[in-house]
């Protein structure tokens, strides 16, 4: 089974969304994918995150915002994938097989719920392709929008 850490600065909107839309992606294609995102430092899981994944059919009722270290054997991925840039400059340095990624998006806090969308269509549609291209065995996207292409380690 891979395993996939999505960071993010506070664990409150972007990785929360990201982990719960990484986890359907792989349940509609049959992969074997445990998800788990965090922050570099936990606060709480947004109203309007969960809002707007609601629309999809998708709860974050059971998510709660996690620090790296609260994340089960959180030096153990096979892919941690930051969602911002502050937490891309703070995550820490991973040994051996751990491929690290950056997927930035614009933090939708403060902003309009249809901005919340904007930014849960755009992380929907690159973990769409991130997990097709695990699924298939082949590479996966090594930035955001970016297409597959062979990841250097």
């Amino acid at each position: 089974m891979l395993r996939v850490l999505i960071l993010c600065t506070h664990n409150s909107a972007r990785s929360q969304m990201a982990e719960a839309l990484t986890r359907d992606a792989a349940k509609r294609l049959n992969l074997d994918l445990e998800v788990h995102s965090a922050g570099t430092e936990a606060t709480l899981v947004k109203d309007d995150a969960q809002t707007v994944m609601d629309e999809l059919g998708l709860s974050l009722e059971a998510h709660t915002s996690k620090a790296l270290w609260d994340v089960p054997d959180a030096q153990n991925f096979d892919y941690v994938i930051t969602v911002c840039d502050s937490a891309a400059e703070a995550c820490p340095v991973y040994q051996g097989k751990t491929h690290r990624l950056h997927y930035p998006f614009t933090d939708p806090s403060g902003g309009s719920l249809d901005r919340w969308r904007k930014v849960r269509d755009q992380l929907q549609v690159q973990f769409d392709v991130f997990v097709a291209a695990l699924a298939e065995g082949g590479p996966v996207p090594t930035s955001y929008g970016g297409s597959p292409s062979v990841l250097v380690a």
